[in-house]
C-alpha cells in the first residue's frame, strides 16, 4: 500500500493539513490515520490555532478513502472491524475538536474520506470536487459515522439516496443540497477558503468555540445512540456472506450476486 503523507502548515491561527499521496488518491492508509489521530489530541490543548482546514494533494481526490475491495483482501474480518470502529472514534474527536475545521474539498472524497468531511464543522469545494459512498455495492453501509452525521447535513430522505445509490454527488448538486457553503474554481478553492479561514480568526476566539460547542450540544441530541447502533451493525454486515461475495466479485472482475444474508 503506498504511503499517505499529512504535510502540516500553521500560520496566524490557522492549521492546514494537506493529505500527500496523489498516486494512491490521497488514501487514509493506517499510518496516516495514526498521525491525523496525534494532530486531534494535539488540537486538544492548543489554544493558539482556531481553524484547522483539511484538504488534499492534486486534483483527483480529496482522498480516496480507507478500505476497497482490494485492501479487503488483504484484511481479516476482524482488522476491518477495528480499523472501521476506530475511525469511527477518529472522527467523533475531530468534530468535537474546539477549532472550527473546514473541509476544502479539491477533488473527490471516497467512502471513509467523504465520512471525514461530515465530521468537519463547514465544507467548501472545487467545482470538481464531489462525494461518494460507494459501500452499498461492497455489500455493506458506511461505518464512519455516514448514516448518523449525513442526515443531519442533506436530510433524511436525501441521505438514504445517496447512500443506497452510492452515486456519485458533484459540486453544484452538493451546494444545492446544502452539503457545502460554497463553490469555486479550482485554482481559487484553497484562497477562498484562507480567506474564510481568516475572517473567522479576525474574530474573538472565546465567541467561536462557545458557539460551537452550544451548536453541537443541540444537533447531538441522539447522536451516541445512533453511533453504537453503526457500530454494531456494521460489525455484523461485515461477516455476511454479501460482503464476502461483493470482495469476491471485485477480485473476479464480476458483479457481485447479493443474498441479503
Amino acid at each position: 500500500m503506498s504511503q499517505t503523507l499529512l504535510d502540516i502548515t500553521r500560520e496566524h491561527g490557522i492549521a492546514t493539513l494537506t493529505l500527500q499521496g496523489p498516486s494512491n488518491g490521497n488514501r487514509l492508509t493506517p499510518d496516516a490515520l495514526k498521525d491525523l489521530a496525534q494532530l486531534v489530541k494535539d488540537l486538544e490543548q492548543d489554544e493558539a490555532t482556531h481553524v484547522l482546514i483539511i484538504t488534499g494533494s492534486g486534483s483527483e481526490f480529496f482522498s480516496s478513502g480507507v478500505l476497497s475491495p482490494a485492501i479487503r483482501q488483504e484484511l481479516s474480518k476482524e482488522e476491518i472491524v477495528g480499523m472501521i470502529k476506530w475511525g469511527n472514534r477518529l472522527f467523533d474527536d475531530i468534530e468535537a475538536l474546539p477549532q472550527i475545521v473546514i473541509a476544502a474539498l479539491n477533488g473527490e472524497a471516497r467512502a471513509g474520506a467523504a465520512e471525514l468531511t461530515m465530521a468537519c464543522d463547514i465544507r467548501v469545494t472545487a467545482d470538481t470536487g464531489s462525494i461518494s459512498l460507494p459501500e452499498a455495492a461492497w455489500g455493506g453501509f458506511p461505518g464512519a459515522g455516514g448514516p448518523v452525521r449525513l442526515p443531519s447535513i442533506v436530510g433524511r430522505a436525501r441521505a438514504l439516496e445517496i447512500i443506497a445509490t452510492g452515486r456519485r454527488v458533484t459540486a453544484s448538486e452538493l451546494q444545492r443540497i446544502g452539503y457545502v457553503v460554497a463553490v469555486h474554481p479550482a485554482e481559487e478553492l484553497m484562497p477562498q477558503v484562507l480567506s474564510l479561514a481568516k475572517q473567522i480568526v479576525a474574530n474573538g476566539p472565546l465567541a467561536i468555540r462557545g458557539a460551537k460547542r452550544i451548536i453541537n450540544a443541540r444537533m447531538n441530541s441522539g447522536f451516541a445512540s445512533a453511533r453504537l447502533l453503526s457500530d454494531a451493525l456494521r460489525a455484523s454486515v461485515e461477516y455476511s456472506n454479501d460482503v464476502t461475495e461483493a470482495t469476491a466479485a471485485a477480485a473476479e472482475g464480476r458483479p457481485p450476486r447479493f443474498t441479503g444474508r
